[in-house]
């Protein structure tokens, strides 16, 4: 069995007296959260539990069905799920959800065991939230932007795991955004192995960690051996957004970094960031923030 396999669902008899808990015999290592273990009934959504688990090579789960809503997602490796009828090789960046009634069997590919995060929840609002993303019909997706998804699974691991009696409020907070998040930068299962998303993503971390340096997009598209109306096209399926538009919110980003905590002047960001001169630059952060820099410092230190 699995990290999701709940004492919960033993017989009462044989049931521990302290408050139910998850256990793991089948992962190398394991980053695990836990809330609410009796969730009640009329919530509008409660994280039961969560985390992020190192399977081993032998890791199967093969179960008829689960008494909460369950999102997994993969970090590493490899592997395959059925939900229902439909079977899906896993692979890095696959999302996949089950929940009460959907059987499933989740196994790792003994050569390259996965990495994966897992969020229990469930609440009135559970079942909503899974139909209206691309997850409904315990579908899995591929995730364009990895990345970010797991920033989100890493502030859910942060929170509940705190002490603060915040914790759990604020992980139910996370579960829409998680959902939103997935729904963003899903894209067909299907083109989980194409060339297209391959390339994409090499632009896209390309451009990441070259964009202080970069001043145009036909200079990413060169780099990444591509045509610049092919890089517009993937991140228009992709990021539905343009490659400008990526290039210059990250130049924007670090933009406010440099002029509220490094201090400097416009004119210095400006070309710290390589722009053509600061009227070019004061344009840009005006489109993109609705107030020119020299605003926008004053605001931040008021």
């Amino acid at each position: 069995m699995s990290i999701l396999d709940l004492i919960l669902m033993i017989s009462p008899h044989t049931r521990p007296q302290k408050a139910p808990y998850f256990v793991s015999t089948q992962v190398t290592e394991a980053r695990r959260y836990f809330l609410e273990l009796s969730p009640k009934a009329d919530s509008g959504i409660a994280v039961v539990c969560g985390g992020c688990e190192r399977v081993r090579p032998d890791y199967v789960v093969d179960r008829n069905t689960y008494p909460f809503v369950v999102i997994e997602f993969v970090a590493e490796g490899a592997g395959s799920v059925e939900l229902g009828t439909r079977r899906y090789r896993l692979r890095a960046g696959v999302a996949f959800s089950y929940c009460p009634g959907v059987p499933h069997v989740i196994r790792t590919d003994p050569v390259s065991p996965m990495l994966k995060y897992y969020l229990v929840f469930t609440g009135r609002e559970a079942d909503r939230l899974i139909d209206d993303s691309p997850l409904r019909g315990w579908r899995a997706v591929q995730i364009s932007s990895p990345k970010e998804v797991i920033e989100i699974f890493e502030i859910l691991q942060r929170e509940g795991s705190s002490e603060s009696s915040y914790g759990a409020r604020i992980c139910s907070a996370l579960v829409p955004v998680l959902i939103m998040k997935i729904t963003e930068h899903a894209v067909p299962y299907a083109m989980g192995d194409s060339r297209a998303l391959a390339t994409f993503l090499r632009a896209k971390h390309w451009i990441e960690q070259n964009y202080v340096h970069l001043k145009t997009v036909e200079q990413a598209a060169q780099a990444c051996h591509v045509e610049v109306a092919y890089l517009s096209r993937l991140f228009q399926r992709f990021a539905h957004t343009t490659p400008y538009r990526f290039l210059m919110r990250l130049k924007m980003n670090r933009a406010t970094e440099l002029l509220v905590d490094g201090g400097l002047l416009v004119k210095e960001v400006a070309a710290k960031l390589e722009f053509a001169d600061a009227f070019h630059f004061s344009r840009v952060f005006k489109r993109l923030y609705g107030l020119p820099p020299q605003r926008f410092v004053r605001h931040s230190r008021d």
